[in-house]
């Protein structure tokens, strides 16, 4: 953990928190989880001023704490909420967003990343972006994951989850044209390759059972519907099942996600964003959360985007947020647990 606890008392895991787009439901959720009772220290990476403005338009009144260390937050109190000031350029309408403060937005994600690199927090939960904002303002930006996997200098994995099952993608925000040409054999088994170890090391599952969906439908139908399954995807499982890894597939997308399928898989293994995400979030939209595979770093965050017309307005549900942050907490102390136990370090994916 960040800190030493006293008398003998594990440390509390400190979480970093980003709000995201400020026009957005991000400054909502964040208040949100700050009045809730989380076994955590929490600071936030964002302008004080626009939660406090956000807190006044939602009636629900936060004590915002102006720290320049994450060291000085001490164990959560409900609606107390340290804040590592990270200034905008604009003042913030909600349901409005401005350009202008693309550049913030991206700072406060830089310096939370850079806490969580430094050992200064031990977790990331990052609120939803605008990703066209972004890009508008003239930096080219395809999402958190690509970008927070360039500040730790590594490749990163998307995986969505909640209690009862895990998504993992080999390729994320592309459009479909580009899918086919993306999936390569080294993209395919790094990404199955990482997903296997961070659900042994983070996760304790000792042979993880993956379901690999086929890119086509129904799998490519013996080569009738694409040959990507028989040329690509079944070589590569083939490969990874003589080191040892229990695979199953590839299998048709359209029922990889029935009852019967999913029993007894720990994750699916999806060739794109739709195919995986559209039956997880039909099936469990709003308690989803985001975590990111292949780091260095802990990092979790929502399912969904900012969501601007529900900006200011009380109606966004912190669910996704609270369940992000909760998944912080146990993926760092099942971390620290097994630091303490000698288990080894590994930087690209941590117990």
């Amino acid at each position: 953990m960040s800190s030493t606890a006293s008398n003998n008392e594990p440390a509390l895991p400190l979480i970093a928190l980003t709000a995201g787009e400020p026009a957005g439901i991000g400054p909502d959720l964040l208040i949100a989880a700050v009045l809730q009772r989380v076994e955590a220290r929490l600071v936030a990476f964002a302008d004080p001023a626009l939660l406090s403005q956000r807190s006044r338009e939602l009636g629900r009144p936060i004590d915002i704490q102006t720290v320049n260390a994450c060291s000085s937050a001490e164990a959560h109190v409900p609606g107390r909420l340290p804040v590592f000031a990270v200034p905008l350029a604009s003042a913030v309408a909600a349901g409005r967003p401005d350009p202008a403060n693309a550049g913030a937005i991206l700072e406060s994600i830089r310096l939370a990343v850079r806490a969580c690199l430094e050992g200064a927090a031990d977790a990331l939960v990052t609120g939803p972006v605008n990703k066209a904002i972004i890009n508008a303002a003239g930096t080219p930006f395809n999402g958190h994951t690509g970008f927070i996997g360039k500040l730790c200098a590594a490749d990163p994995v998307m995986m969505l989850m909640n209690d009862a099952l895990r998504v993992v993608l080999v390729t994320t925000h592309l459009p479909l044209s580009g899918v086919g040409k993306a999936i390569t054999r080294e993209r395919l088994e790094y990404t199955i390759t990482v997903a296997h170890a961070e659900l042994q090391s983070r996760f304790g599952i000792r042979n993880p059972a993956l379901l690999v969906c086929g890119l086509n439908p129904h799998a490519g139908e013996g080569g009738y519907l694409g040959d990507e399954e028989m040329r690509l995807i079944g070589p590569v499982l083939d490969d990874l099942r003589r080191r040892g890894m229990n695979l199953i597939g590839p299998v048709a997308a359209d029922t990889a996600f029935t009852p019967e399928s999913l029993r007894g898989r720990d994750a699916v293994i999806a060739m794109y964003h739709d195919q995986g995400l559209a039956p997880l979030k039909a099936l469990a939209f709003g308690g989803i959360v985001n975590i990111t595979l292949g780091l260095p770093i802990i990092r979790t965050s929502v399912d969904h985007g900012t969501a601007l017309e529900l900006a200011a307005t009380g109606r966004a549900r912190p669910d996704s947020m609270l369940a992000a942050i909760a998944w912080a907490i146990r993926l760092a102390r099942r971390r620290a647990d097994a630091r303490s136990a000698g288990a080894p370090r590994r930087s690209a994916a941590p117990a």
